[in-house]
């Protein structure tokens, strides 16, 4: 063996291996395969942004969870033997768990567990930037946690090694981790205090100007069109709750300054006490005076996205807003050929090919909300003209409601350029 293939074959050894994960979903009766699959598909790409990798799902036809094992017997046994087969090294379940559920299966199965709250929690740790936002989401675990502490392994422990820590040695253990995680919540709620009296001091010096709040499903381009209209690099990833923190510019078109933020993506399923565990970019939304509500029109599933962005809007009360509908990532759809041109397309082209009909779409949404949608790209500028004329449109009608005697060619001095969130 050659000294580079020696090189190659001890990099390979000591690099670390990516965990591996089953997925395992409850199939509801009348549930339509179709919506099962998007649902898991969608776990899936949560479980890639944590760092693993999905290699198989489980799902079984249930009306409700067994209150033990949250799956039925059988099941648990088929998971059990694939999960010992080959090696794998965590569950994933699409609901949440009881604290009961979570000490069972792992006696049962042997590997760490995971439900898609403690799953999109630990995702918002990984990614938090700011000290609100990390203070809360680590309070939030912690919180979650503590019923949950296991003889086997304490999720607790994650926290110090990584995803691929495992650990415990017993009741006792178990007892000291949990009056540490107690000691730590009380000093994070002392911690979220004081950071919140500086947040609030901070918001009230941006009184007077108007405020425009991007929301949306996770992953649909809020973080591109922030970059496009404010001329900065935010990160902008195809992953899920890439933008955890709210991050804050200060932006001037055509004589008028306001001030937009990109937020945190919403997600169907999103446990009601994982709300709080963003708080700081929900005040952004509830506080804003603009909502722009960007769309992914590429996504086969937009319509139930817009319906859990509308839904969770609500359950924030911040659903009386105006809101801009904007539908990106248009480049990725066909629009609806003519009648002339459908002629020339064949049945099977046309089954293949996903048509929407922009104009019928947009009267639709017009006439069910009195919103009509802007289309356009915002990773290929496509329409950034059409957008950007809406948008100071909608927020000089915002600034009027604060200065009704603001004339529009007059020169203001708007000071310097200010911004907040990185």
């Amino acid at each position: 063996m050659s000294k580079f293939s020696r090189k190659l074959q001890k990099l390979h050894e000591t690099a670390p291996r990516q965990e591996t994960a089953v997925l395992v979903s409850l199939v509801r009766q009348h549930q339509p395969d179709q919506e099962v699959e998007e649902h898991l598909d969608e776990l899936a790409f949560l479980t890639e942004t944590l760092g693993a990798k999905s290699v198989y799902r489980f799902k079984q036809k249930m009306e409700k969870p067994d209150i033990r094992t949250f799956v039925g017997k059988g099941k648990l046994e088929e998971i059990q033997t694939y999960v010992e087969h080959f090696g794998v090294d965590m569950v994933i379940f699409d609901d949440d768990l009881s604290p009961s559920q979570m000490r069972n299966l792992e006696d049962e199965i042997k590997v760490k567990i995971y439900d898609r709250s403690l799953l999109i929690l630990d995702i918002f740790l990984q990614r938090a930037q700011s000290a609100q936002a990390k203070t809360q989401v680590e309070l939030a675990r912690f919180q979650y946690l503590l019923p949950r502490l296991t003889r086997m392994w304490t999720h607790l422990e994650r926290q110090r090694g990584g995803t691929g820590t495992r650990g415990g040695s017993g009741e006792k253990e178990i007892e000291t981790d949990k009056r540490d995680i107690r000691t730590k919540i009380s000093l994070l709620k002392d911690k979220l205090v004081e950071i919140e009296k500086q947040g609030l001091t901070q918001r009230k010096s941006r009184k007077g100007i108007v405020r425009v709040a991007l929301v949306g499903y996770t992953n649909v381009g809020k973080s591109t069109l922030m970059n496009l209209i404010t001329k900065t690099d935010i990160l902008a990833e195809n992953k899920l709750f890439a933008t955890v923190d709210a991050t804050v510019r200060k932006v001037v078109l055509e004589n008028i300054p306001f001030l937009l933020s990109d937020t945190v993506g919403f997600i169907r399923k999103l446990p009601t006490h994982l709300i709080e565990s963003f708080k700081s970019t929900l005040d952004e939304i509830r506080e804003a005076d603009l909502l722009v509500h960007v769309v992914d029109l590429s996504h086969h599933a937009f319509e139930d996205h817009i319906e859990v962005v509308t839904q969770t809007l609500q359950e924030i009360k911040a659903g009386d807003k105006p809101v801009l509908l904007v539908f990106n990532k248009v480049d990725l759809v066909q629009q609806m050929p003519s009648e002339e041109e459908l002629l020339h397309i064949s049945e099977h082209e046309l089954q293949e090919s996903r048509y929407l009909d922009f104009k019928a779409l947009s009267e639709a949404f017009e006439k069910k909300n009195g919103i009509t949608p802007i289309f356009m790209s915002a990773s290929l500028g496509e329409n950034v003209e059409g957008f950007r004329e809406t948008l100071v449109q909608e927020v000089k009608k915002q600034h009027r409601k604060m200065y009704p005697h603001y004339l529009e060619d007059q020169v203001v001095d708007w000071g310097d350029s200010w911004e907040e969130g990185q």
